[in-house]
């Protein structure tokens, strides 16, 4: 396993990519990674996170406490409210990615399914609504939903992605905002159709048998292809 300095410097190393790839800029989005059962690594309010070292990285308890290094990000209750209700969850990422937040923005769902590999790997994207930032109506509104889903949108203000690690969640991160790119490219040059249904029921079920723990569940908005019984 790393060490604590080994995982400072993998959640700087993430954050870094996160910036280079578009997905965050200036002193938006924050990141944290489970250090043990008690202890997060989490980054600092109002930093670039571009440009973070290791040592600027804040240790915060599972009350949100910082033990070590300043301020933490004040969506640390976000983070916090993730790592209590997903034992299996060791890092967070919230991130501002532009062709998610604009199809947010413009309503424009991305639970439905689409192209096959969001059936397979990452599982339904689930839209949380909208919530102030920095309040506690955010950790409300991603209450139950991360329970059951790895990735979510959160109206007009980007997007929750988990992971057993912080690969994981950046994983999930790159499809969310790939799925919403070609979306978004879909819809300008027509209407965008769905898989059928039996194609996606075919899709879940390889994703079950090799063990890839998609959360698909059907689509948000047409149902067509829900589980039998499903709300």
């Amino acid at each position: 396993m790393q060490g604590e300095q080994g995982i400072r410097a993998r959640l700087v190393e993430t954050c870094r990519a996160m910036y280079e790839q578009g997905y965050i800029v200036a002193a938006d989005g924050n990141a944290s990674v489970r250090l043990g059962n008690d202890r997060i690594a989490v980054t600092p309010s109002g930093v670039h996170k571009g440009f973070l070292k290791p040592v600027d990285l804040v240790i915060a308890d599972l009350d949100g406490n910082a033990l070590h290094g300043g301020r933490p990000t004040s969506e640390i209750r976000m983070h916090i409210e993730v790592y209590r209700r997903r034992p299996d969850v060791g890092a967070v990422l919230h991130a501002h990615p532009p062709h998610v937040l604009a199809l947010s923005v413009a309503g424009v769902s991305l639970g439905k399914c689409i192209l096959p590999e969001t059936v397979f790997s990452l599982g339904q994207i689930e839209h949380a609504g909208y919530a102030t930032p920095t309040t506690d109506d955010v950790p409300r509104a991603i209450a139950l939903r991360i329970a059951e889903h790895d990735a979510l949108i959160l109206d007009r203000h980007g997007t929750l992605t988990v992971g057993s690690d912080l690969q994981g969640a950046f994983n999930r991160l790159e499809q969310v905002e790939h799925t919403a790119k070609v979306s978004h490219l879909a819809h300008l040059l027509g209407p965008v159709a769905p898989l059928p249904p039996e194609e996606v029921e075919r899709i879940r079920r390889l994703a079950e048998g090799l063990g890839s723990g998609s959360s698909f569940e059907g689509c948000g908005d047409c149902s067509v292809c829900r589980r039998e019984g499903s709300a």
